[in-house]
C-alpha cells in the first residue's frame, strides 16, 4: 500500500508492492545508430527477464511497434530523449507496446501516434502485472496509455507530460486507467485531452498528488495543440482516493463543466472515501462544477484547504466536509497569465490552511511537496503555518501576519475604514476579497459573488496594507466560443484568440460569438470570452477603467412575447399559442395547445448550458 506519509520528492525507491528485483546477472542491450540493435523492438524481442535495454536519444525509430513479454524489465532513455512514432503501425492491433510481461519499468521516452481500426490505439497498453512509467512524454496518441483490468496490479507514474492524446470520440483520454490494485499519478502535467478525460481512473486506490491538469488556451503555442476536455479528473468507480496538492484548471473551451468527478460509474471499488487536500481548482467557464460526487457515494468527501476560483457548485454532494477553503471568482496569483499561482499576500490563503490530519486508513493527507512546471515538482517550503492551495507563498507575500476581521457592513451598504486594507465579501466562511483603499461598496458587482442565494457581509483586515488598490485589471476567462460569459456588474469583455481580440462593453452576460460583439477577429480559429476583473463605474460600482469600450447596441425589442415559465417549470396557457423557449436571442419554436413543460426534452436544447425560460406569443 502507498502511503503519503513515507512519500518524498527525492525518494528512490519505487513504491510497489509487487516490484520485481533485477537479477545480478541482468545484461545491458544497447540501441540506437551503430549499437548493437539499430531500433528498440529489435532488442526487446531478444530480451531476458530482468534486462535493461538502453536506447539512443535524439534519435527517432519511426514505425517500431511490439509487444513486450519479458519481466522485470528496463527500458530507459540515455543520452537524450529518443521518440517512438508509430508512423501507422501498431501491434497486435493494439498501440505502440503492448506490455504482457510484469513489473516493466520504462524511463525517458517520447511516444505519439497510436492509431489502431478500432480507435483505441495507446502508446502503452497494459496487459501485466505492474507498470511504471516516469520522465516521458506520451502525445497525439488514441490513448497516452490503455491499461486492462487487473486487480494485482499497481501502477506507478510520475514526471510525466500527457498531451492531446484522444480519438476525439470521447471514449479515449490522456490515461485510461482499469481496474486494478492501485494507481499513484505524481509530479506529471496531463493537459489538453482531445474530447475525453485528462485522467480517468477505475484502480480500487489512488493517489493523485502534485501533478497539473490543464490545457493551453487558443492561440497560444504549447507542447502539443490544444484540447477540449471533458473531466479533469474522473475516478467513476470511487474507490479510497487522495487528491493531494494538484493544480486543477478547467479551460474555457470544454466539452463538459464539471472538473473532478467521482463514482459517476456506480460505486462498485470496495472504498468510497474521496480527500480533496490543498488543490488549487481554477475554472475558466463561465458556470460548471469544480467536484461532482455522486449520489450514490455513502462517505462524506473530506474537502480542505482548496482555492476554488471561478464560478461554479463547489461539491454536488450535500454531505462533504469543507473545511478551510478560499473561494473566490478571481484569486490573487503571482502571475496567472503565465501559469504561476503561487498565491498573493492575502490573510484568507497565507498562513491559513488547518492540519488535514489522516484519513480513514491512517495515511498523512499534509502536502509535502508543490507541482513544478514542466512534470517536475520540489518539496514544499512551509514557513510557519500550510497556506491554503496548491503552493506556499513566496518572497513578500509570505510574510502576512495573522489577522482579526472587523464587521464593516452589510450586503448593499458602504465599507469604511482608514488607509488601505484587505476586505473580504461573503458569508459561512466562502469569501472573495480585494485591497482597497478607504471605502468601497459592499455588493456582487464588486466583489463578485462567492455564494449565491446568501445574504453576504464585508468585513476589513485589522493591519494596514501596503497592497496598491488601483493594480491594473486582470482579465478572467469565462467562456469558449458559442457560450455564455457571465460576469456581476457593467464590465469590458474581449473575445478572440490569442492577440486578435474585439473589446465590449456589457451588463451581467453575453453570448461569445461574433454576432455579439460585431467581428470576427480570428476567423477559423477557436476563440473565448474574458471579462474585466474591474467593473464599470455606475452608481456604487467602484472601479472606472481608464478608457472604456463603447457600449453594445440595444438588444432587439422582445414586442409580442409574454414570458410564462423559467426551465423546468409549465408555461400555462389557455388555447393554441406559439411558445419560444430559449435565451439570449437562441430560441426553439413550438405551436401548442394548452400548458407545456418548459423544458429540453420538449423543446431540445437551443442554448446549451444557459438557464432558459418560456415565452408565448
Amino acid at each position: 500500500m502507498h502511503t503519503l506519509r513515507n512519500q518524498s520528492l527525492l525518494a528512490a525507491t519505487v513504491l510497489l508492492a509487487c516490484a520485481g528485483v533485477t537479477s545480478a546477472s541482468a545484461a545491458t542491450l544497447s540501441v540506437g545508430p551503430g549499437k548493437t540493435y539499430a531500433k528498440p523492438c529489435a532488442a526487446i524481442a531478444v530480451a531476458k527477464d530482468g534486462d535493461v535495454i538502453e536506447i539512443a536519444g535524439n534519435t527517432t525509430y519511426s514505425g517500431d511497434v511490439c509487444s513486450i513479454n519479458r519481466h522485470n524489465l528496463t527500458i530507459r532513455g540515455v543520452n537524450g530523449r529518443p521518440k517512438i512514432d508509430a508512423a501507422g503501425k501498431s501491434a497486435a492491433d493494439k498501440g505502440i507496446w503492448v506490455v504482457n510481461g510484469n513489473n516493466l519499468t520504462v524511463d525517458n521516452v517520447e511516444m505519439y501516434g497510436a492509431k489502431v481500426w478500432d480507435v483505441n490505439g495507446a502508446a502503452f497498453r497494459l496487459q501485466g502485472t505492474g507498470f511504471t512509467l516516469r520522465n516521458s512524454f506520451i502525445h497525439d496518441n488514441e490513448n497516452g496509455i490503455l491499461a486492462n483490468a487487473n486487480v494485482n496490479s499497481d501502477i506507478l507514474i510520475e514526471y510525466t507530460e500527457f498531451g492531446h492524446n484522444g480519438a476525439g470520440d470521447g471514449q479515449s483520454h490522456n490515461l485510461y486507467i482499469g481496474h486494478v490494485k492501485s494507481l499513484t499519478f505524481r509530479y506529471n502535467y496531463s493537459h489538453d485531452a482531445n474530447i475525453g478525460h485528462n485522467l480517468k481512473s477505475r484502480a480500487e486506490t489512488n493517489l493523485i498528488a502534485y501533478n497539473r491538469f490543464s490545457s493551453t488556451p487558443p492561440g497560444v503555442t504549447g507542447s502539443t495543440a490544444a484540447g477540449q476536455p471533458s473531466y479533469e479528473i474522473n475516478l467513476p468507480n470511487a474507490g479510497t482516493s487522495y487528491i493531494i496538492g494538484n493544480i486543477i484548471e478547467q479551460p474555457a473551451a470544454n466539452q463538459n463543466p464539471t472538473m473532478v468527478a467521482y463514482g459517476e460509474e456506480g460505486v462498485t471499488n470496495a472504498g468510497s472515501d474521496l480527500y480533496v487536500i490543498n488543490n488549487t481548482f481554477l475554472n475558466n467557464y463561465s458556470d460548471g462544477t469544480f467536484l461532482f460526487v455522486s449520489g450514490k457515494v455513502p462517505t462524506p468527501a473530506v474537502i480542505q484547504n482548496n482555492i476554488f476560483g471561478g464560478i461554479g457548485t463547489l461539491s454536488t454532494q450535500a454531505s462533504s466536509i469543507l473545511k478551510s477553503n478560499y473561494r473566490s471568482v478571481a484569486p490573487g496569483f503571482a502571475d496567472r497569465d503565465k501559469g504561476d499561482l503561487h498565491p498573493t499576500g492575502s490573510a484568507l490563503v497565507i498562513n491559513a490552511a488547518t492540519d488535514p490530519g489522516v484519513s480513514a486508513k491512517g495515511v498523512s493527507l499534509t502536502p509535502v511537496a508543490q507541482y513544478k512546471g514542466n512534470a517536475s515538482g520540489e518539496a514544499r517550503p512551509v514557513v510557519g503555518q500550510l497556506d491554503i492551495g496548491a503552493y506556499e507563498a513566496t518572497g513578500d507575500a509570505a510574510n502576512v501576519a495573522s489577522v482579526t476581521w472587523t464587521a464593516c457592513g452589510n450586503e448593499g451598504s458602504t465599507c469604511s475604514f482608514s488607509g488601505t486594507r484587505e476586505v473580504r465579501y461573503g458569508a459561512n466562511g466562502v469569501y472573495t476579497t480585494k485591497f482597497v483603499t478607504a471605502s468601497t461598496p459592499c455588493t456582487s458587482a464588486v466583489f463578485g459573488d462567492p455564494i449565491r442565494g446568501v445574504a453576504k457581509t464585508c468585513s476589513y483586515s485589522s493591519t494596514l496594507s501596503t497592497a496598491s488598490a488601483a493594480a491594473a485589471p486582470a482579465w478572467i476567462p469565462c467562456a469558449g466560443e458559442n457560450y455564455l460569459c457571465t460576469f456581476t456588474g457593467t464590465r469590458e469583455v474581449r473575445f478572440g484568440s490569442g492577440t486578435s481580440v474585439v473589446t465590449k462593453t456589457f451588463t451581467g452576460s453575453v453570448t461569445c460569438w461574433p454576432k455579439a460583439f460585431g467581428s470576427d477577429p480570428a476567423k477559423g480559429v477557436l476563440k473565448t470570452c474574458s471579462y474585466s476583473s474591474s467593473t464599470i463605474a455606475t452608481s456604487g460600482s467602484a472601479t472606472t477603467p481608464t478608457a472604456p469600450a463603447p457600449a453594445p447596441a440595444p438588444a432587439p425589442s422582445d414586442t409580442g412575447w409574454t414570458a410564462c415559465a423559467v426551465e423546468g417549470g409549465v408555461c400555462s396557457v389557455t388555447g393554441t399559442h406559439q411558445v419560444r423557449y430559449g435565451a439570449n436571442g437562441l430560441y426553439a419554436t413550438k405551436t401548442v395547445t394548452g400548458p407545456v413543460a418548459c423544458t429540453n426534452a420538449v423543446f431540445g436544447d437551443p442554448a446549451y448550458r444557459v438557464v432558459k425560460s418560456c415565452s408565448y406569443k
